[in-house]
């Protein structure tokens, strides 16, 4: 019998500190620019701080971007633009630093993980630390299957939390988070679909790189069919990352929730990691606090997940690559509301603020 009990999520997050945010709003008014004239870094500002217990705030000087991995079985009915079990070429891409997160990520100074936990390709062909949690290879096919076994929903589930216990012991003040996946916003859309009580046409997007009319109505019919497949579990979050989620998918839930314990503030990316914060919501309602929306990727499930956790992107540049590459964008803006939070002066009695 399973010892992991998802109700202790409830119990152990806590939302940041209420009281260091009220001191930093007070903080905040009596610096030099007038509050509310830098706009949305004067709430980044502040909603760092209740994070981090501290005003004023600290610099984030130790972000890291943690990219989970895997392949998905539904896939193989043409529902992405990129050949079904493929995902491992995109790793290799971001191992080699020629993918667009790893040239962002050198160019802001950020070290890069990646998580496979359900590639399908021989573990062999990757370094033992990107594979050393893999749980499967491959995820079922869920218009027709589970996608995981009870026991590999689990065991997924742990290495997430795990991840995110190595991330906050080493030190990481701030994650970007990330998916690399064949297939992969398929689940995600089946999850808020799920979860928001909505059709498959409603949540059903085209994925990063742009699938045509008829991919998209063959990803729809998948979406409706594992909706079905969804439904029936929807009191039991487990059974359904094992119903229609995916290895990559349950391990990410996990690392988000363990995070939030962790007090480790989180960027989220697109479409991928929105459905598994929306299946942390279900688990702990004030998970959410702790992250922040890098992005809008322009996938409809996203949207939809983002506004039942009532979180606004940071950034709306059309980035629909994946791989955390839109949360990667929204880092330096958060760097920078921690920097002006920290930095700009406070009123002298004798002057008064910026016109």
């Amino acid at each position: 019998m399973s010892s992991l009990n998802l109700d202790d999520f409830t119990d152990l997050i806590e939302r940041p500190d209420g009281g260091v945010r009220r001191d930093a709003e007070a903080r905040r008014e009596r610096q030099i620019v007038p509050p509310g004239a830098l706009g949305r870094l004067d709430d980044l500002g502040e909603w760092l701080a209740a994070a981090q217990s501290a005003v004023p705030v600290r610099p984030i000087e130790r972000p890291r971007v943690v990219l989970f991995a895997g392949d998905h079985g539904i896939a193989a009915l043409g529902v992405s633009a990129r050949p079904a079990g493929s995902a491992d070429r995109l790793v290799r891409a971001v191992l080699e630093g020629a993918s667009t997160a790893s040239i962002l990520a050198r160019q802001l100074n950020v070290p890069v993980r990646v998580v496979d936990m359900a590639l399908d390709c021989d573990p062999g062909e990757l370094p033992a630390d990107v594979v050393r949690h893999r749980v499967r290879r491959g995820s079922g096919r869920i218009d027709i299957e589970d996608a995981l076994t009870p026991e590999e929903t689990e065991t997924a589930f742990r290495a997430g939390i795990a991840v995110a216990d190595e991330e906050a012991d080493a030190g990481t003040d701030l994650v970007v988070l990330g998916d690399v996946s064949v297939g992969g916003t398929t689940p995600a859309a089946v999850l808020v679909a799920a979860l928001c009580g909505t059709d498959a046409s409603v949540v059903t997007g085209r994925g990063g790189l742009a699938i045509d009319d008829l991919a998209w109505m063959r990803k729809c019919a998948a979406v409706r069919d594992a909706l079905r497949r969804a439904r029936p579990v929807l009191g039991d979050q487990m059974q359904l990352l094992a119903a229609v989620g995916g290895a990559d998918l349950a391990a990410m839930t996990g690392f988000l929730l363990q995070c939030a314990v962790r007090k480790t503030p989180v960027i989220l990316d697109g479409v991928v990691s929105a459905a598994c914060a929306l299946v942390g919501q279900r688990i702990a309602f004030r998970a959410p606090d702790w992250w922040l929306a890098g992005q809008n990727s322009g996938e409809p499930a996203q949207a939809k997940a983002l506004d039942r956790m009532a979180l606004e992107p940071l950034l709306d540049h059309g980035v629909t690559v994946g791989e955390g590459v839109g949360a990667l964008l929204a880092l330096p803006l958060v760097q920078a509301a921690a920097a002006l939070a920290a930095e700009l002066p406070e009123k002298s009695a004798e002057t008064g603020g910026e016109d």
